[in-house]
């Protein structure tokens, strides 16, 4: 890190000490939640910020079973519509009431122009308000996982986003904000006080939240800290009270400290590499005429050139698992059998790219965070490297998210990584986001490289709407083949998380990674 940039992280850490008091945790993180609006991003880390603010109908429970949020209970009325009574008495953090108009307002915006959350509401045929305290959602299909489906689409208040001229969704891939990416008015049991991108962002406690909050914290500052060593070292200063992600080198080194440890878990995100095989020629490539991921043998020659196993004992030191789905354990609709990778085999690799036409390889320029996921820079070089055995030359470009996330979902790319954790923890979720053929509606909105199988998307059509488990399970099952056969993405392994906790803290990890304000505590002197 260089000096300047080390001098105004610790002047950072210096002023959030000073504002310290007994109730106040400071939480540290590789990357900032880009933006203060809830549909702006679909990324995990900015919905587990705003998350705090903001609130679905529909929450998560500590062991991620669905419990009542802003609606108190939901029923079928038939089988495309579902009725939700609302949760009375709520008031948004500036006052005024929640009501079924915030509800259908917020659906609307979540897909809207601009929204990055369309694939949560994609099926949607109609919100309706039956009262003020009542609204109806009628599906263009049945829809059995829908409460699971809205646990992440967060409700604004109509009246402030009308005043503050925030209806529209701050948009990531066009640069544009509004007053939402720097202010909030959520319903959450926290406020936010403050907000400086990339800085720090402080958050107080809610005095007039509708439910109960388990956790003593009254204030918690949110600091963006990315160069490992200097976050692990405000760890064990005390200058933070809880960071993630641990670099996996530095977790027996944490756990010897005197004041702090790390908390260790299976995460449900899969991370994977996707290519465009939707353009007849790349934007980035050597290759001109024509597109290389069009051919099935090409996808296949870069998937048997990397060493996963590798990447799991030297980059993940072992905190990760290879996967050959797009899905892990703990989501429904995986299944272990047909967890198989293809073997890693370079020889094979370089004769399947000849055969396909390039014997001496190619050029592409390879897009990569580097404060996104665990080691995800280190992976993309340990990628480049391996692909070089078989002649392809990988320009990298790893960048931090804020400029990553706006690119890549512009679909300005030839080659990207990228990790997903299903929102439901259901099949259909990253089968519907991440597989299925992109419309306008939403569906494949995070399908970046547009891999398409109309097959394979009409099935996915009638998991969402199939009601016998055996029967969805299958047609799981055979989705999820077809994706395997086409190559359609290259899937890499799921990541463990690793957040290093002050002794003095108290907090509730789930394999979201989501950090719920809530439920963090301070221990009293002593205990």
């Amino acid at each position: 890190m260089p000096f300047k940039t080390r001098l105004l992280v610790a002047a950072a850490l210096l002023a959030t000490a000073g504002l310290a008091q007994a109730q106040t945790v400071r939480v540290a993180n590789q990357g900032d939640s880009l933006s203060m609006d809830p549909h702006s991003l679909n990324e995990s880390l900015q919905l587990s910020v705003t998350g705090n603010v903001y609130e679905p109908l529909v929450g998560r429970a500590k062991d991620l079973s669905v419990e009542p949020a802003l609606a108190t209970s939901w029923k079928q009325s038939s089988p495309t519509v579902w009725r939700f009574e609302l949760r009375k008495g709520v008031q948004f953090h500036d006052g005024t009431p929640f009501t079924a108009d915030d509800v259908v307002f917020s659906f609307a915006r979540a897909a809207g122009e601009g929204s990055d959350l369309k694939s949560n509401v994609n099926d949607f045929k109609a919100v309706r308000k039956i009262d003020d305290h009542t609204i109806e959602i009628e599906t263009k299909a049945p829809f059995p996982i829908l409460p699971e489906q809205l646990t992440t689409t967060y409700i604004l208040s109509k009246k402030w986003c009308e005043q503050n001229q925030a209806t529209r969704p701050v948009d990531r891939r066009k640069g544009i904000e509004n007053a939402a990416s720097f202010r909030a008015n959520g319903t959450g049991p926290f406020r936010l006080r403050e907000r400086q991108p990339n800085v720090r962002t402080t958050f107080v406690r809610n005095g007039n939240y509708w439910g109960r909050i388990d956790g003593n914290v009254q204030e918690v500052i949110f600091t963006p800290i990315g160069n490992d060593a200097t976050r692990v070292a405000a760890l064990l200063s005390g200058e933070v009270d809880v960071m993630e992600p641990v670099p996996v080198q530095d977790i027996d080194r944490i756990n010897g400290s005197a004041n702090a440890r790390v908390l260790t878990g299976p995460e449900l995100r899969t991370i994977f590499l996707g290519m465009d095989q939707k353009r007849d020629e790349l934007l980035y490539s050597s290759v001109k005429g024509k597109n290389p991921f069009k051919d099935r043998r090409v996808r296949q020659a870069f998937y048997e050139a990397i060493d996963i196993n590798g990447i799991q004992k030297t980059v993940m030191r072992g905190a990760s698992k290879p996967t050959g789905l797009m899905i892990g354990a703990g989501v429904n609709g995986f299944s272990e059998e047909q967890n198989k990778r293809l073997p890693y085999d370079a020889e094979a690799a370089k004769k399947m790219l000849a055969d396909a036409g390039y014997p001496n390889g190619f050029e592409v320029t390879m897009n990569c965070p580097n404060d996104r996921y665990v080691n995800d820079a280190r992976i993309c070089q340990t990628v480049a490297a391996n692909l070089s055995r078989i002649g392809v030359k990988i320009n990298l470009a790893a960048e931090t998210k804020g400029t990553y996330f706006p690119k890549i979902l512009r679909r300005d790319t030839s080659f990207y990584l990228l990790g997903w954790t299903p929102s439901t923890y259901d099949a259909h979720d990253a089968l519907n986001s991440l597989m299925a053929c992109p419309d306008e509606a939403g569906a494949g909105q995070f399908n970046l490289g547009a891999y398409c199988n109309p097959a394979q998307t009409k099935l996915i059509k009638a998991i969402q709407s199939e009601t016998d488990k055996s029967r969805r399970d299958a047609m799981i099952k055979e989705a999820m083949k077809i994706h395997q056969d086409d190559i359609g993405h290259l899937p890499l392994h799921q990541q463990a998380l690793a957040w290093g906790i002050s002794k003095k803290v108290d907090i509730t990890q789930r394999a979201d990674n989501y950090m719920p304000f809530k439920w963090i505590s301070i221990k009293k002197s002593g205990a």
